[in-house]
This record gives C-alpha cells, sequence and structure tokens, in this order.
C-alpha cells in the first residue's frame, strides 16, 4: 500500500500544478495529451480518484 500512497501522491502534485497552469491560462494535460481526448479524460480520473484515496488514506484508515 506504500507504492499506492507514493503513487497517488505524485498524481495529486501532478494536479495541482496543472490547475496552477491553468490559472495562468496553460493546461498542460491538454497540451502533452491533447491529441487524445481519451487519455485527457483518464489523467482527469486518476488525479480525482488520488484525490479521493489520499482522503481516506489520511483520514479515514487510522
Amino acid at each position: 500500500m506504500k507504492f499506492l500512497s507514493y503513487l497517488t501522491t505524485i498524481l495529486l502534485i501532478v494536479g495541482g500544478l496543472n490547475w496552477l497552469f491553468v490559472a495562468l491560462d496553460f493546461n498542460l494535460v491538454e497540451e502533452v495529451f491533447g491529441s487524445v481526448p481519451a487519455l485527457v479524460d483518464t489523467v482527469y480520473w486518476l488525479v480525482g480518484l488520488s484525490a479521493l484515496y489520499q482522503i481516506y488514506d489520511r483520514f479515514f484508515s487510522k
């Protein structure tokens, strides 16, 4: 489970940085994966599910 915690933490950092870039009018996920819309959606799903996992791991699993 330690690996999953690290992976979700990294995905949340990437998601947070993407939101910063969106505020600066640059969407990094769209720029990198924009040619494959299903992949863009998958990245957003993974970031969102990572947030849910981190909430569970931090507040409910201990």
